[in-house]
């Protein structure tokens, strides 16, 4: 089936003036003083939001690569992450966990984050999200094996459709000995699950 073509004026259209053609659509005055800016404040707020488009995960990860003669496991667990649901464009958030075991390569413990931060800032799915982080580290320095646990919460769950305000959705990633090897993937899990104390 051919998709149907953009019309000419939504193409030469800015964003802000499609942010104020959809005010006007809901019913409200644009014109208004507290919504005469929106239409800009939300441009702005959307290129901050899926700035990761213009990002290369590989090209990250491999600024900071290492040689290291360490084979145990390397676990980065609860980092924050915002993301936007590419089916409503409603936010989720929640924490990451990945972990990966070396072969002969280290990451820059930062890196892990900047990648978690890169691939959220885009229009995702939760599941989609995990598999691209892992996979991400596991093409570039192909370790013995990567986890990624994603723990979130959605607003297009909590304030719209179903409306449950308590529920959160869990998805893995589990790649080499992490998906082969049920001991590595049970010390991974068991490590994210325990409270991390103050330091």
């Amino acid at each position: 089936m051919k998709s149907t073509p953009v019309t000419s004026a939504l193409t030469s259209a800015s964003y802000a003036e499609l942010v104020r053609e959809m005010i006007v659509r809901l019913g409200e005055n644009p014109d208004r003083e507290g919504l005469s800016r929106t239409p800009a404040r939300v441009e702005k707020a959307m290129q901050f939001l899926v700035k990761g488009y213009k990002d290369d995960p590989e090209a990250l990860l491999r600024k900071a690569l290492f040689t290291v003669s360490y084979d145990e496991m390397v676990i980065v667990k609860d980092i924050e992450m915002f993301s936007l649901c590419e089916h409503h464009l409603l936010p989720f958030f929640g924490k990451v966990h990945v972990a990966y075991i070396p072969n002969g390569k280290v990451i820059g413990l930062s890196k892990i984050p900047r990648l978690i931060e890169m691939f959220s800032r885009r229009l995702q799915i939760q599941e989609r999200l995990t598999t691209q982080i892992a996979e991400a580290i596991q093409n570039t320095i192909e370790p013995q094996g990567v986890g990624v646990v994603i723990e979130a919460r959605h607003l297009c769950m909590m304030m719209r459709g179903v409306e449950k305000q308590h529920s959160s959705a869990v998805t893995s990633s589990m790649l080499g000995c992490f998906r082969k090897e049920e001991e590595t993937r049970t010390e991974f899990l068991s490590l994210i699950r325990q409270r991390t104390n103050t330091l």
